[in-house]
């Protein structure tokens, strides 16, 4: 923009009171950059014991229901009652099972003879 486009905007611009700086400017800046937390100072604060254990003890509590819901023990149904091994058995092969028992008592008792004889 040319001045003598708008001589009336310039005229006012012209017009207009200098800013006058403090003499205490920069003194004023650099008590205001002193002012300001450092950063190890916002570190502190948010490490703060005020701070530190609710949030600490929220973290514990999310951690412990999450390990809770998805625990493996927490999903396994309860066993059904399962029959004994002899229930489970038919009533025709207690034959069968009784010649077993049988068996077992003379194959013991084969063994014990035969280390006898060693």
């Amino acid at each position: 923009m040319r001045r003598e486009d708008d001589q009336q905007l310039w005229d006012l611009l012209g017009r207009r009171a200098q800013p006058q700086l403090s003499s205490f400017f920069a003194r004023n800046v650099l008590r205001r950059i002193r002012q300001e937390p450092r950063r190890f100072d916002r570190v502190r604060t948010w490490l703060s014991l005020r701070r530190l254990v609710p949030a600490s003890g929220l973290a514990i509590a999310v951690i412990g229901a999450i390990i809770a819901t998805n625990h493996p023990a927490a999903r396994q149904k309860p066993p059904e009652s399962e029959p004994d091994v002899v229930a489970k058995i038919d009533p025709q092969d207690y034959e069968v099972v009784a010649d077993l028992d049988e068996l077992l008592a003379l194959d013991e008792n084969s063994l014990w003879d035969e280390n006898q004889s060693l």
